[in-house]
């Protein structure tokens, strides 16, 4: 054996302890990515229930928003009449009330300009 087949012999020695050592790390690393592969696996499995259940909720509160919608709506007209109605009765009784009020007051007012005042002894 020569010095270059000796030499040879230390670098390829260097060399299986180098790939032993960087082996380890990149084992390590494969096991990282199966326990990542397995996580993901899992989050998808229970997101998908999570949104179903989502999505349905957003569907009954879409549903209960229509409904108040109409609820809204049908206030608003029946507001809507009983002001009409106000504005009605307050244009058909409101005139002659005034007025008998006005009359009213006129005839007391004679009744009382027409007694006789009574002197205070």
């Amino acid at each position: 054996m020569t010095g270059g087949d000796i030499a040879g012999l230390i670098a390829a020695g260097v060399f299986a302890v180098l790939v032993a050592f960087l082996a380890i790390p990149l084992i390590k690393l494969g096991r990282v990515f199966d326990e990542t592969t397995h996580a993901i696996r899992d989050l998808s499995q229970n997101v998908t229930p999570l949104l179903e259940e989502t999505t349905s909720t957003i569907a009954q509160t879409n549903h209960q928003l229509a409904t108040i919608d109409t609820i809204t709506t049908n206030v608003a007209e029946v507001t809507g009449n009983v002001s009409a109605l106000i504005a009605l009765v307050a244009a058909t009784v409101g005139g002659p009330l005034i007025k008998i009020a006005g009359f009213s007051a006129g005839v007391t007012a004679a009744f009382r300009a027409a007694r006789p005042r009574r002197t205070r002894k």
